[in-house]
Order: C-alpha cells, then sequence, then structure tokens
C-alpha cells in the first residue's frame, strides 16, 4: 500500500453515515467491507468469519457473514452476531497481540469509531481515500 499524503480526507460524518446504514445485515456489511476497502487495506486488515452449510459448500457460496473484524494496529473493532442473532459491537485494545481490553459499544459508537479509523487512514494513503470514496459514492 502506498502511503502519501491526502489533503482531502473523508468527511468522517458522511463515512459513519455510509457505514451506519449497512450494519442491520451483517451479511451485506461484511460483503462491502471485503469488496470495497479490502482490495485498497493492507492484507490482513478486514477479517471476516463465515460458516458454511452443507449447501453453501455444494454450491460455492462463501456462507452466513458471523463477524467483521477490522484491524488498526493496537486498535481492532469487531461486529459479530451473538446467538440470539443481535449485533454486538466491540473494540479490543492489544498491545503485542495480546487483547488487555474489551469495551462494548453501541453499533452506531462503532461505526463513528470506525469511520474516525478509516479517515485518519485514508489521511496517510491515497489507496485507502480512493476506497473510501468509492464507499461513499464520491
Amino acid at each position: 500500500m502506498e502511503l502519501e499524503p491526502n489533503p482531502e480526507p473523508p468527511d468522517i460524518a458522511m463515512l459513519a453515515a455510509a457505514l451506519r446504514a449497512d450494519t442491520s445485515d451483517l451479511n451485506v456489511y461484511a460483503n462491502v467491507l471485503t469488496s470495497t476497502l479490502a482490495d485498497a487495506l493492507p492484507d490482513g486488515m478486514v477479517e471476516v468469519d463465515r460458516t458454511r452449510s452443507l449447501g453453501d459448500r455444494l454450491a460455492g457460496r462463501a456462507g452466513d457473514a458471523t463477524s467483521v473484524r477490522l484491524r488498526f494496529g493496537e486498535v481492532t473493532l469487531e461486529l459479530a452476531r451473538d446467538r440470539a442473532g443481535q449485533l454486538q459491537a466491540r473494540e479490543l485494545t492489544a498491545v503485542r497481540g495480546v487483547v488487555i481490553s474489551r469495551r462494548e459499544l453501541t453499533v452506531e459508537d462503532w461505526a463513528n469509531r470506525l469511520a474516525e479509523q478509516l479517515a485518519a487512514l485514508a489521511r496517510r494513503s491515497q489507496a485507502a481515500n480512493v476506497a473510501l470514496a468509492r464507499l461513499l459514492g464520491l
């Protein structure tokens, strides 16, 4: 990934609104993140866990998303479904690979935090800025 200063970072409020719009359906959200952002972000930054039924495996489908994680250095933002099907949003802080803090967030706060992290990345990376512009339809 090419790191060049970007003079016009994305509008955080607009980015957060776009991110919140997709959080109601974890599968859609996972697809948006992996198709729009994953190519522009460093390898391993976007991680999606899925469950695949026998029908999914036979048909070659990816299966249903159970969680989405985005890693920003020591901070990981995770959105997952619990056993009751409710979305759970978390911010994890790790030091040298060991999680030292887990904080539960509302989905709205999680989307805002994600928008802040992506905007900071876009200020440092032209490729990330292009991906965010595509996400926002600009």
